[in-house]
């Protein structure tokens, strides 16, 4: 298949990102045995689960195993084992399985010595061998000889055979309520309750040799979690995150990283979170919080005396909270569960050789790969999570997480086991993908030229006119001058001019933008914001970092980016304490900085700050004007203003990406995309920063008449499959019509974008019903792409519902061999009995 093409040249897009050469239409495999009342027909791509769908599975009767809550649950292959907890009467030891694949209940084998009874536990899996630590043991009925333990057992789930390991030196002091991990062949505790006092200290000890190993206690840095119990912790991305629990009067909704490496924490910070966008969890206890690919998801717990049953969505990798949606087909009961139920509106969880960001050079990147439909047909029941609850446990096998137990309304215990599908879909790349042509500095046409020095900036003229208005209105200005200048220049030499260009007349790579009112180092961070929609948090002590926002946030004033000043402001209010306060006020009182100033006078006024604030040395360095302020503000506060006006926090880099490809970038254009000889004006930059093809092609390849010839392979896609495109590379946007997606299945490997997501959606949009409203349009898209075997469904969708599609007006539409193949499929179909009927008829 030959690739994109270039006017003037045979340029394929192997012999820039790939070497694929391959004719064959994609392999698609249907079941044809769908029945006349059949409205549509589902596309099963595997053994998939529609992503984000909550199923409720047996649970475990009472003769297996009591209901519990405050107990363990950890994953080895394809089952879950339940350790410990309490029924509400008595601590418990024993053991359960759950079996994922036949959903049935079981005690698990065991022999020897198990741990006493037990609850707030921890159990973690380490090689074949499940290891559980410390927790509360005795009698809780009678209140008797109970205590906190520090022992440690261990569980192999090949023989059944439990043994303490009795470790010499040093101990962690005995606990309950704990979080604890695997990681580095180490088991990790921390914090938790000894029976008196919250704890935060952290403790390792080496799990592959038992004869050799020791108990070391971990000397941690940064910005350590007040001492809490409680919580859960989760391991994502070689980090350890702890998310809330009980602190007593700290106790918080912040969540903290660990770094195992450098034995450091880090809270991180919600201040980049705009009003309007999704807010953390609210401060909980109980809960429970597993890591899936990219994300944290938290369930459960209590939240200031209520137990929510939201399922709560951390991106690592964004910084961003997010609830889940719960799919519309989420279900409850024992109901019979099908392979795969009806498409939801989410993304498809997707196969093993998809979680990658590469692509497999072969055909199978081509290959839909349907599985047989579903012929079952069962009543779906109605959508319901599982209910409130806290001092539950989950775990993950493959992609999906289990829930089970927990206490809920009126401190019932609960045996029910839940499941939820994870999404594993591809991440948008979309903002690292501009930040890497920021920090890049590949085809830059602007050079800003700044302040008094002089210094200059480079970028890129579509993305910073698509950001700020202010900045687009320079650059034009400064087109504007340069156009005249050289016009100018052209006029004082008629002849030179007439014989062909000279370098004097020929316009400069890079257009020189003046901004007297900005210097080189905030303008670089503010550029970074408009390519990304981010800047960097400052980091806790360093007085430099706030300062820089703070000059930053002047430019966004000055510039009038109402997103960017937000997000300043709340960087520098949530940074502002003791240490720096004062010199933060005094730089706003001189940038003229009103809403800083009077945020930095109210906190030093505080009860808790003033006593301690008018000590330092740096009060008595103050200007007296500021002094004065202060003295008068702690004498007479002001009233208070209102706090719940709106707020204006600007667009986002899609909204603005969106709105540049639907006109607002008309002007700036500079380069043509020619699909069939239809011309489209496009954006160097913004093609080469989400394509490695267009990249290669302007960096080594670039067409002299600024003209591109698009295909993907041998085959043109429609305009309306090739508009649907352009804004998955403008703004990230994958909705398209199910017809679309065909065309541009193959896409993200010709176009060498820099992850699968394109092909997921496309496939997910596949794999949604083919319904008879869009068949015929789905049928001219596998026609013209060669898809034989999509082709082949679409005619027979037709011919079982030929009385509904031959209403549609587009089949009149349709071309003259796409009409002859339908009549053939009816000839092919209809019985002798049916001609007959016919016959009459007529």
């Amino acid at each position: 298949m030959a690739g994109p093409g270039v006017t003037g040249g045979s340029i394929g897009a192997g012999a820039l990102v790939g070497s694929a050469r391959s004719k064959v239409a994609p392999s698609v495999d249907f079941d044809h045995s769908c029945s006349d009342s059949v409205e549509y027909l589902t596309l099963n791509f595997g053994p998939f689960e529609t992503v984000h769908r909550w199923r409720r599975l047996p649970p475990c009767d009472e003769f297996v195993g009591a209901r519990r809550s405050k107990h363990t649950v950890v994953a080895y292959k394809d089952a879950i084992y339940v350790f410990g907890g309490d029924n509400g009467k008595t601590m418990l030891n024993d053991l359960l399985r759950f079996d994922v694949k036949d959903c049935s209940w079981c005690r698990a084998f065991t022999t020897g010595t198990p741990p006493a009874p037990r609850y707030h536990h921890s159990a973690v899996v380490y090689g074949s061998s499940m290891f559980v630590f410390g927790g509360y043991t005795g009698d809780i009925y009678s209140n008797s000889n109970l205590k906190n333990k520090n022992d440690l057992f261990e569980y192999k789930f090949a023989t059944g055979q439990w043994t303490e390991w009795k470790i010499e030196g040093r101990l962690p002091v005995a606990r309950s309520a704990h979080g604890a991990t695997v990681y580095s062949d180490k088991l990790w505790i921390f914090a938790g309750y000894d029976g008196n006092a919250r704890l935060n200290d952290m403790w390792t000890i080496g799990l592959q040799d038992r004869e050799l190993t020791c108990w070391e206690e971990v000397a941690q840095s940064g910005e350590i979690p007040p001492s809490c119990c409680n919580f859960p912790v989760a391991v994502c991305r070689d980090k350890m995150f702890v998310f809330s629990g009980q602190s007593g009067a700290k106790i918080t909704n912040s969540l903290f990283q660990f770094e195992f490496k450098d034995k450091m924490w880090t809270r991180i910070p919600t201040e980049h979170l705009l009003r309007g966008s999704p807010p953390p969890p609210q401060r909980r206890y109980g809960h429970t919080m597993v890591a899936f690919d990219r994300h944290l998801y938290v369930f459960g717990g209590a939240a200031d005396n209520t137990l929510p049953n939201e399922l709560h969505c951390y991106d690592v990798d964004f910084q961003t909270w997010e609830v889940v949606q719960p799919s519309s087909d989420s279900e409850v009961g024992g109901a019979e569960i099908p392979e795969r139920a009806s498409a939801s509106e989410e993304a498809p969880s997707l196969a093993s050789e998809e979680r990658g960001s590469g692509f497999k050079k072969s055909r199978e990147v081509f290959g839909l790969d349907f599985g047989p439909t579903t012929a079952k047909q069962l009543a779906q029941p109605a959508s319901e999570l599982p209910s409130g609850r806290l001092f539950h446990a989950a775990a993950v096998i493959s992609d999906a997480m289990y829930i089970f137990g927990g206490t809920m309304d009126n401190n019932i215990r609960s045996g029910e086991m839940y499941r939820f599908q994870f999404s594993c879909y591809p991440k948008c790349t979309l903002h690292e993908d501009y930040g890497r042509l920021w920090e890049s500095h590949q085809f830059c046409d602007v050079e800003f030229v700044l302040g008094e020095k002089e210094e200059c900036v480079q970028g890129h003229v579509a993305i910073v006119t698509a950001r700020s208005r202010w900045l687009r209105r320079k650059i034009v200005q400064a087109r504007e001058r340069l156009a005249q200048k050289l016009e100018e220049e052209a006029s004082l030499a008629p002849r030179e001019a007439a014989g062909g260009a000279v370098g004097g007349t020929r316009p400069p790579l890079l257009l020189p933008v003046a901004i007297r009112e900005a210097e080189a180092r905030p303008f670089e961070v503010l550029m970074q914001f408009l390519y990304t929609d981010k800047i960097q948090y400052p980091r806790k002590g360093h007085v430099e970092d706030v300062l820089l926002i703070m000059d930053v946030y002047k430019l966004a004033l000055s510039f009038q980016l109402c997103r960017l000043e937000q997000l300043c402001r709340q960087y520098i209010e949530a940074s502002v304490d003791l240490q720096n306060v004062l010199v933060v006020c005094e730089s706003a009182a001189r940038l003229q900085l009103g809403q800083l100033k009077e945020h930095c006078l109210n906190f030093v006024v505080k009860e808790s700050h003033f006593n301690q604030v008018i000590m330092m040395k740096e009060f008595e360095r103050l200007s007296s004007p500021l002094i004065v302020e202060i003295v008068r503000r702690k004498q007479q506060p002001p009233p208070r203003a209102p706090s719940d006006q709106p707020v204006d926090i600007g667009t986002s880099l899609i909204q603005d990406m969106k709105a540049y490809l639907e006109g607002a970038g008309a002007e700036f254009c500079d380069i043509t995309l020619l699909l069939d000889g239809y011309p489209r004006p496009a954006h160097k930059a913004i093609l080469a920063a989400r394509s490695s093809y267009f990249e290669a092609m302007f960096r080594s390849f670039m067409p002299e008449d600024g003209q591109v010839n698009i295909s993907i392979g041998e085959m043109v896609p429609s305009r309306q499959a090739f508009e649907s495109m352009l804004r998955y590379i403008y703004y990230g946007e994958v909705n398209m019509p199910p017809e679309d997606s065909l065309y541009l299945f193959a896409a993200p490997y010709y176009y060498g974008f820099y992850n699968n997501r394109l092909q997921a959606y496309c496939k997910q949009n596949l794999e949604m019903n083919v319904t008879v409203q869009n068949v015929l349009q789905i049928l001219e898209a596998a026609d013209k792409t060669q898809a034989l075997d999509m082709k082949r469904h679409c005619l027979h969708i037709i011919v079982h519902q030929f009385t509904k599609v031959s209403k549609l007006p587009t089949l009149r539409l349709l071309s003259q061999q796409l009409l002859i193949d339908i009549i053939d499929s009816l000839a092919s179909h209809i019985s002798d009995k049916q001609c007959a009927e016919l016959g009459a008829d007529i």
